[in-house]
């Protein structure tokens, strides 16, 4: 039986409500149990109160102060704490559990996946801007903590599952998979009226708003190179990108005699959070079962990187090193979100993280001394003002 204490970042997120909903699945069977410390949410405390009625944890965040009393309410009469603002997301992440899901969206995860970082917990990280921002100092941290870090992305858990941690010089390659998105086949002239509920419409995954768009872009497949090369130490010229429309093979691990190991198993995130949750140990759940015969192909293409720009821009950004993977990151998201505002057109996202890393690099952005966390956000600042002005720049051009 898996026994783990507990800590949820991003409890009300697509991937936090999986986690507990696999815990409770666990229970169910007596093949897991679970003690909750804390769970942390945004806006949608009447999710966040229903999951700490249903877990009992010693404290529950809501990330809006605004919103404190309303949790405290929703919360009236069970023994649960309750907290509101980053500062107590922050402390939910430094308390001493087993294990700690980091699933936060966006920068705003960055400050308590760091603290989480720190406490020699099991560190289960859906985070990518904790990545991308910080990496290589983010798994120091753990290292050093005594703790380990799990990739839960589909793609990162795919490679840990199959790549030699204990022999990493026997990897030749990583291949990273791409679904391609909504719009793989989509002639670039005729993806210019994009809208927001268009790019949003997944073909494969569920997934939240953001995120969806940045796989429409394939920016997201930018980002997961950057987090694959921190991850397992591997230069970008050994990281490869391939379109694969059926989303059964997650990544790839090539070997230097010629083997090629695969991942694979059908489109649900919680199939990796599973295994975050009992690794090293594997955990029964009603997961759906990949029927080879029945999908008779599996499909591969190249990217058209004329189509999705925003790939070559990581890969171009992980080269640079220094400052310009967090730059990336940060132009990114303040664009993505500018498009689902309605306020920039679907392929002026690209164009509005392409100026920005131009912009950046002149202006000499780097990384200042001391806290490597502290110093990644501080980047992100000034590249989301940066971002920003490139956006309002083009909506005075039109």
């Amino acid at each position: 039986m898996i026994r783990r204490r507990i800590t949820v970042l991003g409890a009300t997120g697509s991937v936090g409500a999986s986690t507990l909903d696999l815990m409770a699945q666990a229970e169910a069977t007596g093949t897991g149990a679970f003690e909750v410390e804390a769970l942390t949410g945004g806006a949608n405390i009447a999710k966040l109160a229903e999951q700490a009625r249903r877990w009992r944890p010693k404290l529950a965040v809501t990330a809006d102060p605004a919103r404190l009393n309303e949790l405290r309410d929703a919360l009236s009469g069970t023994d649960v704490a309750v907290a509101a603002g980053d500062a107590a997301i922050v402390e939910a992440a430094t308390r001493p559990v087993d294990w700690i899901m980091a699933s936060i969206v966006g920068a705003a995860g960055l400050k308590s996946a760091w603290a989480a970082a720190g406490t020699g917990a099991t560190l289960a990280l859906a985070n990518k801007e904790s990545l991308v921002c910080c990496g290589p100092a983010l798994i120091e941290r753990v290292r050093r903590a005594g703790g380990r870090l799990i990739p839960v992305d589909s793609e990162h858990s795919a490679i840990f599952q199959v790549f030699p941690a204990e022999a990493p010089e026997r990897v030749a390659k990583l291949i990273l998979t791409a679904s391609g998105g909504p719009f793989r086949q989509t002639p670039r002239e005729q993806m210019v009226g994009i809208t927001p509920e268009q790019a949003v419409a997944h073909p494969n995954w569920s997934m939240g708003a953001k995120i969806s768009v940045d796989s429409a872009t394939m920016a997201n497949k930018g980002l997961e190179m950057i987090e694959a090369a921190y991850l397992f130490d591997m230069p970008q010229d050994r990281i490869d990108v391939v379109v694969h429309p059926e989303s059964i093979i997650h990544s790839l691990v090539e070997y230097v005699d010629g083997s090629t190991l695969a991942q694979m198993g059908p489109p649900d995130m919680r199939t990796p959070i599973a295994c975050a949750l009992a690794w090293p140990d594997r955990i029964a759940w009603p997961a759906p079962k990949l029927d080879l015969a029945e999908l008779g192909r599996l499909t591969f293409e190249a990217p058209d990187l004329t189509r999705f720009p925003a790939l070559d821009l990581a890969r171009q950004a992980l080269k640079a090193g220094g400052a310009t993977p967090a730059v990336f990151n940060a132009a990114n998201e303040v664009a993505a979100f500018a498009f689902l505002d309605r306020k920039l057109a679907f392929l002026n996202i690209a164009a509005v993280v392409a100026e920005t890393l131009e912009r950046a690099t002149k202006a000499g952005m780097a990384f200042g001394s001391g806290d490597a966390c502290g110093a990644a956000l501080s980047v992100d600042a000034e590249t989301r003002r940066m971002a920003e002005s490139v956006i309002a720049g083009l909506a005075n051009a039109a």
